[in-house]
Parts: C-alpha cells; structure tokens; sequence
C-alpha cells in the first residue's frame, strides 16, 4: 500500500472527475486529497480532504473575469504562509510516499520542500509543454495564460499530460502526452447515434447561446441550466451524472464550451461537436481549434454563434463521425501503467525528472 498526497484544482468539476476516476482505480493506496470549492464538494464524499484555497478562474457570460480571477490569485499568495504551513503539517502526519497534482497550486510547492515525489496529470499543461501555432488574435491570450501556468502550476517533478489531440512536445518538457482518462460511468454506456442534440455548458452562458439553440432542427436536450422543463425544441435537464452520459452517448452531435472533459467523452463515443471557447481562456480556444482540425466538428470563437453554422454541422455530420472513430480516446490503460510505475519508482518512465 502507498499513501498519496493529491492536490486537485476545484474550479469546476473536471479535475475532480478525474482525480476521482484515478483514486478509484487504486482501492489498495490510501489517499489524502488537498482542494477546495467545487472540486471540494465533490471529492470529500469519498475521500479525506484538506481544504485549501487556490487561485479560481472566474467567468461570468462566457467570458473569463479578468480582474476577478486576478484577485482570487492576490488572495492566495497572502494566505500562502499560512497555508504552506498548515500542508506540510499535513505532510508531516500523513507520510506520503508520492504526490500527485491536478493542475493544483500549493501540493507541488510543498512537495518541493518535503523532497517528496509529484507528478502532475492534467490536461492544462499541454498548453506549456507542446508546440502551437497561435494565430494573431489569440496572442495576447496565449501568452497570459502561458505566464500563469509556468509561473503558478509548473514546479511538479514532471508531467503527464492528458490530451485528445498530441502536438509535438517542446525540449526538455518532462511530459508525456496520453489519451483521455474516461471515468467509469462512461464504459457503462453503449453509443448510438439518436436523433437529439445535447447542449452543455459548465458555466453561465451568453444572452443568445439559447436562442441559438432554438434553431437545431432537433430536440436539444440542455445541461448546465440549472432549469427545468421544456421550452420548444429546448428539454432542460437536472444535473445527473448518468443522465448526462446517456444523452451524451445516444445524441446525433453535441453543442458545449470547449471543456476538455466533455469534449474527450463525446469524442469516445463518437459524437460530432460543435464548441464555443470561453472567451479568454487559451485552454479552450485550443481545443476548439483542434476540434476542428482534426475534423471532429467545428468550432466558433464569437460569444453568440450564428445560425447559419447549424446546416454546415448536419450536413457533415457522417464525415465528422468517420473521422473521430479512427482514432483512440481512451487513455486509460497507459495512465494507471504509468501511474503504477510512478508510484513504485518515484518517477515517470521516459521522462527525466527534475
């Protein structure tokens, strides 16, 4: 049996469901969780927590709150003392053997401190450790969101990086690029293409996403809402996680942010997407991107798309579909035997660590 220290960044919830997806895997390891907010809520279900404030990606009408998420992280750095503190406290009584981080500010830095072995699993750092080609308009976004994760979330030992699309690693990066890591409840689902469409969105979206919505000639089944009801072709669902898997797996195509969690479980059931970016967040633009230049559907950066992109994504659809189920979205297997070799050794095998 090892103890694992495993920090886990609580915005949202797809940190969580993976770290969660992991944790499960291992039932022989004790786990100590550190995180906070969403990720928090979810997590200490099944889990011993810390709860640790973090910096918080705010968005608000699709669009990142800069000066708020600012904020959040000026209120980290003056609690980090305190917090440091408190962590190796944690680390002290706990004794783990390794540490992981998803995408977490404080486990890596304390790890660092402790001598202790981290690794980081996220999908984030495919931004830092791979090549783009950033076009114009996403420059000054690329390079903010570039400063922020080397800056606060690249002191890990090394990196595997979860990803559905694999562009080439820069030098002396420490990664290793891997398929998604799916959660169980995916695997319990069979794919067929049905006739709905599901929308989702994590968070609040634009004023016109659902007038948008209203001209799919379909039924468009709605996560994310937190409504009920139906309004037209519009059926609001309550959040479920098994609901939302089921409609995933049977739905024609499916309309979202470019969350890299839902996009991935979309993809392995071989469901066509059509993604809207948060704006300002580079994360999402580049999965957007490669959503659409890999042929898997298409993307539109504007904060309300234009009805016009409907016709274009249905009649395509049967092309979208052959070119996603060519290829493999599943990257479970190679992230627990990398995981297992992790754990033994206090490394990530193929990577030099630092």
């Amino acid at each position: 049996m090892a103890r694992i220290l495993y920090g886990v960044h609580g915005t949202g919830h797809g940190h969580a469901v993976r770290a969660l997806t992991v944790a499960r895997h291992y039932p022989q390891h004790q786990f100590l969780f550190v995180s906070h907010s969403h990720g928090a809520e979810l997590l200490k279900r099944e889990y011993p927590l810390v709860e640790c404030y973090n910096p918080e990606t705010l968005v608000a009408a699709h669009r990142v709150k800069a000066l708020a998420t600012a904020m959040s992280m000026l209120r980290t750095w003056g609690r980090q003392p305190a917090l440091t503190r408190m962590l190796l406290r944690e680390i002290e009584r706990f004794q783990p053997d390794v540490a992981i981080t998803d995408y977490e500010y404080f486990v890596p830095r304390v790890c660092r401190t402790a001598g202790l072995p981290c690794l980081s699993v996220d999908h984030q750092h495919i931004v830092t450790c791979s090549r783009h080609n950033v076009p114009l308009h996403q420059l000054a976004s690329y390079i903010g969101t570039t400063v922020a994760i080397r800056g606060l979330f690249s002191v890990a030992s090394a990196y595997l990086v979860i990803s559905f699309f694999h562009p080439p690693l820069r030098p002396n990066a420490r990664a290793k690029v891997v398929p998604p890591i799916l959660r169980e409840n995916v695997f319990r689902q069979s794919a067929s293409d049905g006739d709905h469409v599901l929308a989702y969105h994590a968070y609040a979206t634009s004023p016109g996403f659902y007038d948008f919505l209203r001209a799919v000639p379909r039924p468009v089944k709605v996560y994310g809402s937190n409504r009920t009801g139906s309004e037209g072709n519009l059926q609001f669902r309550p959040r479920s996680e098994d609901g939302l898997l089921a409609d995933l797996a049977s739905c024609a195509y499916i309309i979202c942010s470019s969350g890299h969690t839902i996009i991935s479980e979309a993809l392995y059931f071989g469901k066509p997407s059509l993604v809207v970016p948060v704006s300002g967040a580079f994360e999402e633009f580049l999965n957007a991107h490669y959503i659409e230049a890999l042929g898997y559907g298409r993307c539109h950066e504007s904060l309300s798309p234009p009805a016009s992109l409907i016709p274009e994504i249905e009649s395509n659809l049967d092309q979208y579909r052959k070119n996603i189920r060519a290829e493999n979205f599943c990257g479970n297997a190679e992230v627990f035997g990398l995981l297992d070799a992790f754990i033994e050794r206090k490394t990530l095998p193929c990577v030099c660590s630092s």
